[in-house]
C-alpha cells in the first residue's frame, strides 16, 4: 500500500511515464484491433492495395504506406500500422507531459491523455488504412509544439516541417496545432513567463504555422483535386452558412453527453472553472503593468472560444462541409484544456486530488470498448448479409454469368438492430459508427463474386426503374432483378423494430 502511495505522489522518470502512456494508448485501441472490421474505404483499398490519398492533399499518407509495405501501393497489413503509430503516440504524449510538467507525477500524465482518449477520434481509428496516418499527423503536431532548440533557425524550421508533414497526412490535425498553441499561451501566462518571452512565444507559433502551411502548399497541396478545396460561397450569406455548420457540429457533440457522461463532464467543467479562476489570480499577480496584465488576461479568456471553435475548425469554411466525427479532432484539445484547468484547481487543494481526472478518462475508455462491441456486431451482421447475397448469385447460373449486376444503396438508421440497445444508452455510438447501409459492392469479391458494382452514375435508376418487373429472387433484405445480361439488386428499406426486453 505504501508503494502505491509513493507511485501516486512521487515524481516519475521518463521511462515510467512512457510505460504509462504505452499501456494507456494500447488499452484504448484494443477493442478496434479485436473487432478487425474493415471500415468503409478499407474495403476498396484492401482489394486494390490502393492509396489515392495524394488527390486529397494527403501525399505523405501515400508515402507512409509505400515505405511501410516496401511497395508502390498499400497492401493490407493491419494492425501493424496502428501498432507502430500507437507506439509513436505514447512517445509523443510522454514528451508533451514533460513539456507541461518538468517533474510529472501520475496525475500530470492524466492531463495529456485526452489527446488520445478523444471519443470522436474513435471514428478516425476505425479506418484500418486512414487511422494510422491520422494518428501520425497528431504525433507530428505534438512534436511541433514541444520542439525546443537553442538554434533560432532550427527552432523555426523543424516545427514548420512537422506542421507540413501533419497537413500532408491529414489536414484536420492543423486544428489540433492551433488549439495547442492557445493552450501554450494560457499555460505560459499561468507560469508567469516574462512579458517579452510570452509575446515572443505567440509570435514564434504564428510564424511556424504560416511557414508550415507554405511548405505544405508547395509539396503536397498541388496534388489535390480542386473540387475538394472549394470554400464557402462568400456572396451567399457566409455567416449564415457558418452558423448552420456550427449548429450541426454542436448537435453531434451533444450526443456524447448522455446519462452518466453528463454528470462526469459537468464535474470536470466545474473543476475547470475553478482552475480558470486560479489562473486569473496568477495573471493578476504578475509583475507587469496593468495594461499588459489586461492584455494577457484578455488573450487567455479568448483562448476558450478559440479552442471551442477549433473542435471542427477549418472544416467549417469548406463548401462541402463534413460533419463526420473524424473531423472533430479539435475536441481533444478542448478536453485537454478542461483537464489542464481541472488539474490546476485540484492540485491547489491536495496533491492527490488531480487523480480524480481518471474518472472521465475511464468513461471515455468504456465508450471505446462499447464501440468495439458495436463494430463486432456490425461485422457479423454485414458478413451474414454478404454471404447470403454471394450464395444467391453463385447458385444461379443466369446471375453468375451476368455481364454486370448493379447494386443500389439504401441508406437507413435501422439496419443494425443488434446494437439498438447500445445506441439507446450511448447515442454517440451511432454517430461514431456512421454506417447506414447494409452491403457494399466491394465486399463481394472477397467471396468470389466479381460482377457486382455499386450504382453511381445510375444512382436510383435501379430502385425506381425496375420495380414494375417481377424479381428473380427476393429475401428479407433485397430483391434481385435480371433483364437480359444485366442484373439489379434493390435493397429493401429495413423495418423499424423495437428493442425487446428479455
Amino acid at each position: 500500500m505504501g508503494r502505491l502511495k509513493r507511485l501516486v505522489s512521487e515524481e516519475l522518470g521518463g521511462r515510467q511515464v512512457w510505460l504509462f502512456f504505452l499501456l494507456a494508448t494500447f488499452m484504448y485501441v484494443v477493442p478496434l484491433i479485436l473487432a478487425d472490421y474493415p471500415y468503409i474505404d478499407d474495403n476498396w483499398r484492401s482489394l486494390s492495395a490502393g492509396t489515392a490519398w495524394a488527390s486529397q492533399g494527403r501525399l505523405f499518407a501515400d508515402l507512409f504506406y509505400n515505405l511501410l509495405t516496401f511497395s508502390n501501393g498499400a497492401p493490407n497489413i493491419f494492425p501493424l500500422p496502428l501498432l507502430i503509430t500507437t507506439l509513436a503516440m505514447a512517445a509523443a504524449l510522454t514528451r508533451l507531459t514533460f513539456h507541461y510538467y518538468p517533474q510529472p507525477t501520475l496525475a500530470c500524465c492524466l492531463v495529456a491523455l485526452p489527446l488520445w482518449y478523444n471519443p470522436f477520434f474513435l471514428q478516425n481509428l476505425s479506418y484500418q488504412y486512414d487511422g494510422p496516418a491520422m494518428t501520425l499527423s497528431l504525433v507530428a503536431v505534438i512534436y511541433a509544439i514541444t520542439f525546443r532548440h537553442p538554434s533560432r533557425i532550427l527552432q523555426w524550421l523543424v516545427p514548420s516541417f512537422l506542421i507540413a508533414l501533419a497537413l500532408g497526412l491529414y489536414q484536420v490535425s492543423f486544428n489540433v496545432f492551433l488549439g495547442l498553441c492557445c493552450l501554450e499561451a494560457l499555460r505560459s501566462a499561468n507560469d508567469k513567463l516574462a512579458w517579452p518571452q510570452w509575446g515572443g512565444l505567440i509570435g514564434w507559433k504564428m510564424a511556424q504555422a504560416i511557414l508550415g502551411c507554405l511548405i505544405y502548399a508547395v509539396s503536397a497541396y498541388p496534388f489535390t483535386q480542386q473540387n475538394r478545396t472549394s470554400l464557402l460561397n462568400w456572396s451567399a450569406e457566409p455567416l449564415l452558412q457558418l452558423h448552420t455548420n456550427i449548429a450541426r457540429v454542436l448537435e453531434k457533440v451533444v450526443l456524447l453527453f448522455h446519462g452518466g457522461f453528463t454528470w462526469v463532464f459537468a464535474g470536470l467543467l466545474l473543476c475547470a472553472i475553478a482552475g480558470a479562476v486560479a489562473l486569473g489570480l496568477n495573471v493578476a499577480g504578475r509583475q507587469d503593468s496593468p495594461a499588459k496584465k489586461m492584455l494577457i488576461g484578455l488573450i487567455c479568456v479568448l483562448t476558450v472560444p478559440a479552442v471551442t471553435l477549433l473542435v471542427s475548425g477549418m472544416a467549417l469554411f469548406f463548401r462541402d462541409f463534413n460533419e463526420g466525427a473524424r473531423t472533430l479532432m479539435g475536441f481533444a484539445v478542448l478536453l485537454l484544456l478542461l483537464f489542464y484547468l481541472g488539474h490546476l484547481a485540484l492540485a491547489r487543494i491536495h496533491e492527490r486530488l488531480p487523480l480524480l481526472l481518471v474518472i472521465p478518462l475511464l468513461a471515455m475508455l468504456s465508450l471505446s470498448y462499447a464501440y468495439g462491441r458495436v463494430l463486432a456486431v456490425q461485422k457479423v451482421f454485414a458478413s451474414s448479409a454478404v454471404s447470403s447475397m454471394a450464395h444467391d448469385i453463385a447458385s444461379r447460373r443466369e446471375l453468375r454469368e451476368a455481364k454486370r449486376i448493379y447494386l443500389s444503396v439504401t441508406y437507413s438508421d435501422y439496419w443494425l438492430v443488434g446494437a439498438a440497445g447500445s445506441f439507446k444508452q450511448m447515442p454517440v455510438l451511432h454517430y461514431l459508427l456512421n454506417i447506414d447501409f447494409l452491403v457494399m459492392a466491394e465486399n463481394l469479391p472477397k467471396l468470389g463474386i466479381t460482377n457486382v458494382v455499386a450504382e453511381r452514375e445510375r444512382r436510383n435508376a435501379t430502385r425506381v426503374g425496375y420495380q414494375g418487373y417481377p424479381p428473380l429472387l427476393e429475401n428479407q433484405y433485397y430483391r434481385i432483378y435480371l433483364l437480359g445480361d444485366y442484373g439489379f439488386i434493390v435493397m429493401k428499406e429495413p423495418a423499424r423494430i423495437k428493442v425487446l426486453h428479455w
